[in-house]
């Protein structure tokens, strides 16, 4: 796949002032974030499932859970995705802390059925394989759910959705929790990508890199990892299987380790 969209960053060393070159994306200092396409996108990890994504259209808050003060330091949610109604996903107290008046929010029909009538004010329900457009944003949503026979009752055919969100040309693919669906390997030209994998819920680390050889995002974040009884699916695993497909991106999801 050939991407049109790579480009460059300058990070600035904050001690000594050297200035580097770097490709696309970048570490921001300082921050636990990362920046992509000349600094207009920024991915914020919160924890597990949760993260911000800033982009020049407007601020993503994607499956927000938890003590809303988690967020405090973020600017404030233009559009809110919820993929589905697992508590690792979906709250209504931190919903109700975060959106306003303003947010636009994305749920799959389950969670919508859920909420409050106060959270359904402003809010797109998508089934899978539906899209919407707000002017220059596009989001699509992706079947998510199990493949394995064992696994098919945590997330169920037709359910649960992935979403991929468009933002002026740069495609970022959100997995929800998933194993790989013929939607999923099948998309075509993703910047980034967050790819779940935990045990016994969803997938493995290996099914989860030969999802992304599949599909050869640009960038990929491997989240959701830690699973039932302390099970956990090894990111660095994850990042040698992957190769030279996709270059791997490590948040802080748990902590400052990345297991």
């Amino acid at each position: 796949m050939t991407h049109t969209r790579r480009s460059f960053l300058i990070q600035a060393g904050a001690a000594a002032g050297i200035i580097t070159i770097l490709p696309f994306a970048a570490r921001a200092d300082g921050h636990m974030s990362d920046v992509f396409a000349d600094g207009a996108i920024k991915v914020h990890p919160i924890a597990h499932a949760s993260f911000v994504m800033e982009t020049p259209k407007g601020v993503f808050y994607v499956d927000p859970v938890g003590d809303p003060a988690q967020y405090a330091d973020m600017p404030a949610a233009d559009y809110i995705l919820v993929t589905h109604e697992h508590g690792d996903h979906f709250n209504v107290d931190t919903l109700a802390a975060l959106k306003t008046d303003a947010t636009q929010m994305i749920t799959n029909p389950g969670v919508f059925a859920k909420l409050t009538d106060a959270l359904k004010s402003n809010t797109q329900v998508l089934a899978n394989g539906e899209a919407a457009m707000w002017g220059e944003i596009g989001v699509e949503a992706i079947p998510a759910h199990n493949t394995t026979e064992e696994r098919m009752n945590f997330h169920p055919v037709g359910r649960d959705n992935g979403y991929v969100v468009t933002v002026a040309g740069f495609r970022t693919y959100i997995s929800g929790d998933t194993e790989p669906t013929p939607e999923m390997l099948a998309l075509k030209d993703i910047d980034l990508a967050f790819l779940c994998m935990n045990l016994p819920f969803t997938q493995t680390a290996e099914q989860a890199a030969e999802a992304v050889k599949a599909f050869k995002p640009s960038y990929v974040y491997p989240y959701h990892y830690h699973g039932r009884d302390g099970d956990v699916q090894d990111p660095e695993l994850f990042a040698s299987l992957v190769g030279d497909a996709s270059d791997v991106k490590m948040g802080h999801w748990y902590g400052d380790d990345h297991g």
